[in-house]
């Protein structure tokens, strides 16, 4: 993990992880809540019982949550599964009438609490990216030094092979 990626990774994985904790012992209200929330915006989640449902999120948000804490989980992949998970919330918020303006995008008073998750989103793209690009650099920077280890292989070769005769 690089270094500049551990106080993004520590806030949204800790968050996360308390958000997960917090529905293990979710009442049947609580669950039958997030339930329609999501299976609203989501309908073949309706198949789920709002128990089972608020469990299987909880677990995915502490598993979530303890992948961004866990330095030896590469950050291409914590950053994928958080922004993952960001648009899932963000296509639940676009989804749920009410939450947002005429305008199909603008949070109203009540879409506010869900369009804020857009920064999960920008996290994990963040998080992504950066590793992607840190792994292409050292790629493209070793490749160099073999192609120039190369050349100067093969160079070395031909001037052993053809003695100078200036």
């Amino acid at each position: 993990m690089h270094p500049t990626h551990l106080p993004l990774r520590a806030v949204t994985g800790a968050y996360i992880l308390n958000s997960g904790l917090s529905k293990l012992g979710a009442d049947e209200q609580t669950a039958e809540g997030l339930h329609g929330m999501a299976s609203g915006a989501y309908p073949f989640l309706s198949d789920l019982d709002p128990k089972s449902f608020t469990a299987l999120l909880a677990y995915g948000e502490i598993a979530l949550g303890g992948a961004l804490l866990a330095p030896m989980v590469p950050s291409a992949v914590a950053g994928t599964a958080l922004a993952g998970f960001g648009a899932g919330l963000v296509g639940m918020y676009l989804r749920t009438p009410g939450m947002t303006r005429e305008d199909g995008i603008r949070p109203t008073q009540d879409g506010t609490s869900l369009a804020k998750d857009v920064w999960l989103v920008g996290a994990g793209l963040t998080l992504a990216t950066q590793s992607f690009l840190s792994g292409t650099k050292a790629v493209a920077k070793n490749a160099g030094r073999s192609v120039r280890e190369a050349a100067s292989s093969v160079g070395e070769s031909a001037r052993q092979a053809v003695p100078f005769t200036g």
